[in-house]
């Protein structure tokens, strides 16, 4: 047998085992810690007027940023310092905390899908040039699945859909009513919060693996 057919059956059986050692429904997943999305309105009336964020480093997200800038949250038993602003600005301000963190500020924030704020739990916010107090924006984000129409195509999944996401570590867990969430400018990428990471020793390398058959958003 010449090298060129060793060669090609080498290539062959390594492509092989390759194939057989990926799962096509393993998702990479991150950690969300405590955060917040200010309106530019709201970072005028912490930061001073004509204020802009200051880029500190990208996101998995394109265009989303993690900003130099923190701030101050404020509840009726407790408060959180220096929870980081994502950037860029939005049309509405959002606090993102764990559980832990809502019991800590003596708050009931509410579990809700990101964007969704309408009579979730109030809040005060203070930053170097001033503080305000926000009838409604805090929240526990609901664990979500970023991806794009061609990710939702391979899973076999829909927008507004719920699935599983089993990870396996040495705290194995199986996480429910995972929300997805499809867009062109999304990047493949499961969130889960602190409290989350923690019960399943997740960390920034961890996958987890998407199973169907928890139904639809809206059923």
């Amino acid at each position: 047998m010449d090298q060129q057919a060793i060669q090609s059956i080498v290539k062959e059986v390594v492509s092989r085992l390759t194939a057989s050692s990926v799962n096509p429904h393993m998702i990479p997943i991150a950690v969300s810690a405590r955060h917040c999305h200010l309106s530019k309105s709201d970072l005028e009336a912490l930061f001073g007027e004509g204020y802009d964020l200051t880029k500190k480093a990208d996101l998995s997200q394109p265009g989303q940023f993690a900003a130099n800038e923190t701030i101050t949250i404020v509840g009726p038993r407790g408060s959180l310092e220096k929870v980081r602003i994502l950037g860029p600005a939005r049309n509405m301000t959002q606090v993102e905390v764990s559980q832990t963190d809502s019991i800590k500020l003596g708050v009931k924030a509410p579990l809700r899908e990101s964007g969704d704020i309408k009579d979730s739990a109030p809040i005060t916010l203070v930053g170097p040039k001033g503080s305000l107090y926000k009838k409604e924006g805090l929240i526990i984000a609901q664990a979500h699945i970023h991806m794009t129409p061609e990710d939702a195509d391979h899973f076999n999944v829909e927008n507004g859909e719920y699935v599983k996401v089993q990870v396996n570590g040495d705290r194995p867990v199986t996480l429910g009513k995972v929300l997805i969430r499809v867009s062109p400018r999304y990047k493949l990428e499961m969130h889960v919060d602190t409290d989350e990471a923690n019960a399943g020793f997740i960390t920034g390398k961890t996958m987890g693996k998407l199973m169907k058959g928890e139904g639809n958003a809206h059923d």
